[in-house]
């Protein structure tokens, strides 16, 4: 049976000017991806006019709440006690996201409820995986 954790939450875009815009994230966590986590933004804060959904190791954002993590497309690091930053790196740029960590705290707290950490289940991730880079071979 599949689980999924949803929690719907506030955040701020972060501009280049200095100016913040209020956006709503939707954070998922599925036991079919154990491993990750999902933040999904709304269509009408990309630039394609399409929901836009980011998908990253769910061990970076527990790492990210106390220390600076991430050195690839997603790093996340705290701003100050209650704040914390995510950005998103593409070719067209960079995104910073800053979000309430007690919100980010419950939802990874209540992805452990789902999935322990280090009690995942990898096989079928492993399976996918591998089926996909060997082409089904």
């Amino acid at each position: 049976m599949p689980i999924t954790l949803e929690q719907p939450t506030g955040a701020h875009l972060l501009t280049p000017d200095g100016d913040e815009l209020a956006v709503p994230v939707t954070l998922r966590y599925t036991y079919a991806d154990a491993l990750a986590v999902h933040f999904v933004f709304p269509a009408w804060i990309s630039l394609d006019d399409e929901e836009v959904t980011w998908t990253f190791a769910r061990v970076l954002l527990h790492e990210g709440l106390g220390a600076p993590a991430g050195v690839g497309s997603v790093r996340i690091r705290p701003c100050g006690p209650v704040r914390t930053h995510v950005e998103f790196r593409t070719p067209a740029g960079i995104a910073v996201v800053r979000f309430d960590t007690s919100a980010l705290r419950r939802f990874l707290l209540r992805s452990y409820e789902i999935a322990a950490p280090g009690g995942e289940a990898v096989g079928p991730a492993l399976d996918r995986g591998l089926a996909s880079m060997l082409g089904g071979v």
